[in-house]
């Protein structure tokens, strides 16, 4: 890269990609010193409010250190130039982590699963998103995905020219929503494409001419956008573990105690993977969000869905099985979100109990006496502060701001028909 800018960033609390541009020809030094940045910046809202209830107050100095693996190239596309984008780590002035970078929170979780659990996770966020300046078109429907081309065409080359390493994409049910899929990658590869892939969409929307939102319900009557986490557990630089051809579910026990752990912990889980003001309109029961806190085979109103394995062609069921996460969105950040999952999982390692798991044969009436979800953010947020473990997992730096930014958010939209709440964060997202 030779010309133009390079915009190094971070994914802030409010899962809202900030940072600064420098240009192509200084870029040698910014990879090695990165640039500046400012503790207070983690407590900006998702509106573009700085909280006044943060730790950070107008002092101290931070950089944005760009990690080189992460950089994707946006190419030129008529008069708009092409960047590089890249995304940091947030450090001290002497390079040393900074407990509130959370990118850094994932990090230490990832080593924290192969040094306690000797444990590796593979991941894939799977995201849902509404694209405007389309016609009506029905649902899952070839008419909706040529409706919208060259964009579908064009992002999936972008994504692979990234190296994102896309799956599927695909015309989804609700009106302009339509669904990308990444290979599955490592837990820091996979979170960080996460993070990129928003970022992609957003950009080349716009320069398509389609308004774009991934805002967990963009009508309180409608179909909303998740992000499903779908992840599986090996042997570290090994193989799978966990699959049991004879255990409820084919579930191991490894498996299934990483499982307990989410869902004893579900409460606080949510509140950062659901995290806005919006998210738990979406999270009720018969939208195929999650409906309760339960672990089910194939059953797309659990909390924790046990996800199909294909066996056309021999495949091996052992290195397919794993679990899907359900209760995430877009309004939140993908490092925290792998981050608690992990801890939660490895707080259930720590214990003897095997999840329940529900067959596919289950009736509602069989679940109905499942634990609910949070049914709103407060409700979410006084589980996690009220959950000591939970609370234990975060710098202090990090669980403080984090609940400051979201009841900031709370405070922004009070008073707010349903639908003008909706619609002012998918503004946002």
């Amino acid at each position: 890269m030779t010309t133009g800018t390079a915009f190094v960033a971070t994914c802030d609390l409010a899962a809202q990609v900030r940072g600064r541009a420098t240009p192509a020809a200084r870029l040698e030094q910014t990879l090695r010193t990165g640039v500046g940045w400012v503790p207070a910046n983690l407590a900006l809202t998702c509106f573009g409010q700085l909280v006044d209830d943060n730790v950070f107050g107008s002092v101290g100095d931070l950089r944005l250190l760009p990690d080189p693996a992460t950089a994707v190239d946006l190419p030129d596309d008529g008069p708009v130039p092409g960047t590089r984008l890249y995304l940091a780590d947030q450090v001290g002035l002497d390079g040393s982590p900074w407990p509130g970078c959370p990118r850094g929170f994932l990090a230490r979780a990832l080593e924290d699963l192969k040094e306690i659990a000797g444990l590796e996770i593979n991941v894939s966020f799977e995201h849902e998103f509404m694209l405007g300046g389309q016609g009506e078109a029905p649902p899952f429907s070839f008419q909706r995905l040529r409706g919208v081309e060259p964009f579908g065409t064009d992002l999936v080359a972008l994504l692979e020219e990234a190296g994102l390493e896309p799956e599927s994409w695909l015309p989804e049910y609700g009106d302009g929503q339509f669904e990308i899929t990444l290979r599955p990658a490592p837990g820091m590869v996979a979170a960080d494409r996460a993070v990129l892939l928003r970022e992609l969409v957003r950009d080349l929307a716009r320069r398509r001419g389609h308004p774009v939102t991934f805002v967990p319900l963009a009508d309180p009557a409608g179909v909303g956008n998740g992000v499903h986490v779908h992840f599986s557990l090996r042997e570290a630089g090994g193989a799978p573990v966990m699959f049991d051809a004879g255990a409820p579910g084919r579930l191991s026990s490894t498996a299934a105690r990483f499982a307990a752990g989410i869902l004893r912990h579900a409460g606080a889980v949510v509140a950062v993977t659901a995290p806005s003001v919006g998210s738990h309109l979406r999270l009720t029961p018969h939208r195929w969000s999650a409906g309760g806190v339960f672990l089910a085979e194939r059953n797309r109103e659990a909390l924790l869905r046990i996800a199909p394995t294909v066996e056309i062609g021999n495949a091996d069921p052992a290195d397919q099985l794993h679990l899907e996460y359900r209760a995430a969105d877009a309004t939140a950040n993908p490092w925290l979100v792998l981050g608690v999952l992990i801890r939660a999982g490895l707080a259930g390692l720590a214990g003897a109990e095997d999840a329940r798991v529900w067959p596919e044969s289950s009736a509602e009436a069989d679940l109905a006496g499942e634990p609910a979800l949070p049914g709103s953010l407060p409700e979410a947020l006084a589980a996690l502060e009220a959950d000591e473990v939970a609370r234990g997992w975060f710098p202090h730096e990090l669980l403080h701001t984090f609940l400051a930014v979201r009841r900031g958010e709370l405070a922004h939209v009070a008073g707010l028909p349903d639908h003008e709440l909706c619609r002012k964060v998918a503004d946002v997202y």
